[in-house]
């Protein structure tokens, strides 16, 4: 059977429960609290169990009952251990899982790849691929035995994913393992209506972006401001995808700065 389907409506709240990673602050922490206010149950899951409970108290409380709609549990995904620890948190809590953003990612200094230390490979590794893979898994386990059975896993990849930035190439080569993650998961969701689909963002404003809005190297080896956009943009997208139909999926989205060096030569 397939999942609940899925609402547009912003003014009733209902029983579908999201689970969002890094939900403490930038991209993870704006669409969370577009989930809350779609009516969403929301687990918020990060690092750091203070940046959490700021996160859920900015979402607001559009329903007059956010701490029974939401569930802050401190996790560090690239650790199995607490990875289940934290389904069987959702579990307990909630009984079920519809959707999963597999939104946590760490990004690195420039570096070739003789300057990056196996400390540093690692921390890319743990995060960005094995910390997706790690939740992907639980949110399997839980949709599949759930009833109705299924869900939506929507993968946070990167522009990355199909073009490198100059020395990126531990950020690169795990978003680049997250496309596969997503076409396989994809594949093998079929059975168990569960729709795996991919985020793919490209400059958000932030001030983690800061630094690209001054000068980043490209790749004919100059340095350049580029374009970047609105949050609110990747948010809408998100919403757009978490919304669909059981029947239906976006496979891949890209959500980019118009103006951003991508498309193309240079």
């Amino acid at each position: 059977r397939a999942m609940p389907a899925a609402s547009t409506s912003t003014s009733t709240p209902h029983n579908r429960v999201a689970l969002v990673t890094w939900a403490g602050s930038g991209i993870g922490l704006g669409c969370a609290a577009a989930l809350v206010a779609d009516g969403w149950r929301v687990v918020y899951t990060g690092r750091r169990a203070d940046a959490l409970a700021a996160a859920i108290a900015k979402a607001g409380d559009p329903f007059g009952d956010i701490a029974e709609r939401t569930l802050a549990v401190p996790c560090d995904v690239g650790d199995e251990h607490a990875v289940d620890a934290l389904f069987a948190a959702i579990t307990q809590r909630f009984g079920r899982l519809d959707l999963l953003f597999n939104n946590a990612g760490v990004s690195l200094p420039v570096q070739t790849p003789d300057e990056i230390d196996a400390t540093t490979w690692r921390r890319a590794v743990d995060t960005n691929l094995n910390g997706a893979f790690f939740c992907l898994a639980g949110a399997f386990k839980l949709m599949r035995a759930q009833s109705p059975m299924g869900g939506r896993i929507i993968n946070n990849g990167s522009i990355s994913a199909y073009a490198p930035r100059p020395g990126s190439i531990a950020y690169t080569a795990t978003k680049h393992a997250i496309s596969g993650l997503t076409r396989a998961a994809s594949l093998d969701g079929r059975a168990f209506d569960i729709a795996v689909g991919q985020l793919d963002i490209g400059n958000v404003a932030s001030d983690m972006t800061e630094r690209m809005a001054k000068g980043v190297p490209q790749a004919d080896g100059s340095i350049k401001p580029e374009a970047r956009m609105d949050l609110q943009s990747v948010v809408d997208g998100f919403m757009a995808m978490a919304r669909m139909p059981a029947s239906a999926n976006v496979l891949f989205m890209t959500v980019m700065a118009t103006k951003m060096p991508f498309v193309g030569r240079g």
